[in-house]
């Protein structure tokens, strides 16, 4: 029978999924037969042919025929591989370099990697496996660096973590990974026939008290009000990729590198040149995790392992805009070593759970935000 709810639908997915693989939600199904098709007219069909020509002639060039999502995150995934492998062509002979280790206990340490392809990760191989597991970012030569971004010269290392006595730039990185983490699962939540387009995701300090994702989902869903089953599913998925502990990779490209990657989206390639217009060498910086490619205005964390307590919120509707019904969803999370006890997530969550009001210098610049550890909690929490 068609199904009339789209919580009903969910949960019938999991269901049937065993509640081990990942259900995608659905729209009501309409009972309304439509009736038979009448055999047209030569000129009526000759009139449809022409309007449907000139209105595909309307649209833009800069945006393709968008394809169904897993075929749109195979092919931007393609060109990630590509333009990565041709940067790394560039560095045909292995080169040494000097990278010397600053902190505590890692005075002195001098290591010998390779040109073009040694990374931060690499050098924290070289030391011991809790410098492997606790390492979310790099500082190189007092530049924030991401993780899995090849060295190219000699340089200063400092290797950061969740419990550095200044953690401002670490937990910056991660909410802005929660947020990335978060668009890569509503892309894959819908069933294929519905386009979800990413927008630019605002810059929120971390004592915002949530990082947000903006979206403008299929017209047909405009309608569609999300219930405590589908926030329930959403943040299943963001702990099944949690789980698979998949790296961030990062990819420096050019304008029009990234153009092509986001030539199915016309919110993509704005961004896209609103990035570049903002970026001192007029690039782009691109991020992979598994399939899902997207554009960041900052640095990462290195790996969605680093995650621990994840839950997706709230979806709150900011009224029409400028490419459609314009949707922040919004969530929190805990790193895995700073895990919180369930008095005081379920207090944070409630905060996470109201509007972030965003800014408008929020979407084009990082925040000037104090350094602060862990999202704040409300007064009468205690502080973790």
């Amino acid at each position: 029978q068609p199904v009339r709810d789209v919580d009903q639908a969910l949960v019938a997915l999991q269901h049937r999924a065993g509640g081990g693989r990942q259900a995608r939600l659905c729209v009501p199904e309409s009972r309304t037969e439509s009736p038979a098709p009448r055999r047209a007219a030569p000129a009526s069909m000759a009139c449809r042919a022409a309007s449907q020509l000139f209105c595909r002639r309307l649209a833009s060039g800069s945006a393709a025929v968008r394809p169904v999502s897993a075929e749109l995150r195979r092919l931007r995934s393609e060109l990630f591989s590509r333009e990565q492998a041709r940067q790394r062509a560039q560095f045909p002979r292995t080169e040494k370099i000097e990278v010397s280790l600053q902190g505590p206990g890692l005075q002195g340490t001098l290591l010998v990697m390779n040109r073009g392809l040694s990374t931060p990760y690499s050098c924290a191989q070289h030391l011991s496996e809790w410098q492997v597991s606790s390492v979310a970012l790099a500082l190189v030569d007092g530049e924030v660096w991401p993780l899995h971004r090849p060295l190219t010269s000699s340089c200063s290392l400092a290797l950061l973590s969740f419990k550095d006595p200044e953690p401002h730039h670490v937990n910056q990185a991660y909410w802005r990974s929660c947020a990335m983490l978060l668009g890569q699962v509503l892309q894959a939540a819908f069933k294929e026939e519905f386009n979800v387009e990413l927008l630019r995701s605002p810059e929120l300090p971390v004592i915002s008290g949530a990082f947000c994702c903006d979206v403008i989902l299929d017209p047909g869903l405009d309608s569609w009000t999300p219930s405590k089953e589908v926030l329930h599913s959403l943040s299943r998925d963001a702990q099944l990729l949690i789980q698979q502990d998949l790296p961030w990779e990062p990819l420096e490209v050019q304008p029009a590198i990234a153009l092509e990657v986001f030539k199915h989206s016309r919110c993509k390639q704005q961004e896209v040149e609103q990035r570049a217009a903002e970026s001192p060498g007029g690039t782009v910086t691109l991020y992979r995790c598994g399939d899902h490619v997207d554009v960041s205005g900052g640095p990462l964390v290195g790996r969605t392992g680093l995650c621990g307590q994840y839950e997706v919120t709230a979806i709150h509707s900011l009224g029409p805009g400028s490419w459609g019904l314009q949707r922040r969803v919004q969530g929190l999370s805990l790193p895995l070593l700073l895990e919180a006890h369930h008095t005081v997530w379920r207090r944070l969550r409630d905060r996470a759970q109201r509007l972030v009001e965003v800014p408008l210098t929020a979407s084009a610049a990082s925040p000037q935000a104090p350094p602060s550890e862990v999202p704040q909690a409300p007064p009468s929490v205690p502080q973790l």
